[in-house]
């Protein structure tokens, strides 16, 4: 199949916009007339830190970053974060962790190694269908800070509002970053892989106040050390040179569709083509509750693993691809991010309404 044939519903890393990957191409033997591919450049030369810079810049506009916060541009992927973060924040005391989904259950884990989790909420006894309610958080009393996953996408679940503590709020926004207006003020930290709203796979955003660089554990490694990546621009090491080119084109295409307004009227409108089929349909049912669903990723099954199956088969066959639920989950999952065109939504629910008729 060929690129227009084919609509891409993977889960990250997902689909990219095409004016980007075009540019990639045409520039990938000759960066702005050097001679050489962006791969080749060194990252302490000028013309990359042009680039690095014009990346750091778009993102402070697009997502109206104050001074006060840094922008790290790290290796390692989201899951270095969940070390990280008890890391540099910690400080021998007590973390509230909400578990909401796969991915926060894994950083409560990774943080109960160096310090107290408390788990101030948990969705796990109802197979993660849902997000608590503010007045479910359960809540300590000098906590160093409150953590949760912003979207959840392995079942399908969306926090629909910011929750509100004493504690430093910080965010994994992996997978809706730049998908809605987000108020940073608000956060201690946001961080976000970035290989599904941003880049390829291998570069981590992270966005930090910097009132609270310098408070690490002693044990933690210098690469781990939100002072010291601060201190180096994010270059204590060879950052990812290819994935932060990608960001910054990536970003030229979000401020040209209009920014993240844009983005926000755009995942509404896939969203609810989805669900408004799914709450009709005889055969599919939603995962997740109303209220509580992803704009993200959109969790759905038949109830029966062989019908599921047929499904994504067929699926693939008219070019509707990577459709296959997470193995933990089962069922079906459309990743619907940034870059998913909105025909793609209307082919996979015309395919849906085709399918129904035949199974039902």
């Amino acid at each position: 199949m060929l690129r227009d044939q084919v609509y891409n519903f993977a889960p990250g890393p997902s689909t990219m916009p095409e004016s980007a990957l075009k540019t990639a191409a045409a520039e990938l033997l000759n960066f702005r007339g050097s001679g050489m591919s962006v791969m080749e450049i060194s990252h302490r030369s000028a013309l990359f830190q042009e680039v690095f810079d014009s990346a750091c810049q778009k993102l402070r506009q697009l997502m109206n970053v104050p001074d006060t916060y840094e922008i790290l541009l790290l290796q390692g992927g989201a899951t270095t974060q969940f070390a990280a973060i008890p890391m540099n924040l910690l400080e021998g005391g007590t973390a509230d962790y909400a578990v909401t989904g796969n991915f926060s259950g894994k950083a409560a884990e990774e943080a109960a190694k160096y310090g107290k989790v408390h788990i101030a909420a948990t969705t796990k006894p109802t197979g993660h269908d849902r997000i608590p309610a503010q007045t479910e958080l359960k809540l300590t009393p000098g906590a160093k800070y409150f953590y949760y996953c912003a979207n959840n996408t392995v079942y399908g679940t969306e926090w629909q509002y910011v929750p509100e503590t004493r504690s430093t709020l910080v965010c994994d926004m992996s997978s809706d970053i730049l998908s809605r207006e987000v108020d940073v003020s608000k956060f201690g930290l946001i961080y976000a892989g970035a290989q599904k709203n941003m880049a390829p796979a291998g570069l981590t955003v992270v966005i930090v106040d910097k009132a609270l660089a310098g408070r690490e554990l002693p044990i933690t490694p210098k690469i781990l050390s939100y002072k010291t990546m601060i201190e180096t621009g994010s270059m204590l090491n060879t950052p990812p040179c290819w994935c932060i080119y990608m960001l910054d084109l990536t970003l030229d295409w979000v401020l040209a569709q209009g920014g993240v307004k844009a983005m926000d009227a755009l995942r509404r409108e896939r969203a609810r083509l989805l669900y408004d089929f799914l709450d009709e349909s005889r055969l599919f049912k939603a995962h997740a509750l109303p209220g509580s669903r992803s704009f993200m990723n959109v969790t759905f099954r038949t109830g029966d693993a062989d019908t599921d199956a047929a499904f994504v088969k067929g699926a693939a066959e008219r070019g509707l691809l990577n459709l296959k639920g997470h193995k933990i989950a089962g069922g079906m999952r459309a990743s619907v991010y940034n870059a998913m065109p909105v025909e793609g939504v209307q082919a996979l629910v015309n395919y849906m309404k085709e399918f129904e008729v035949r199974h039902v």
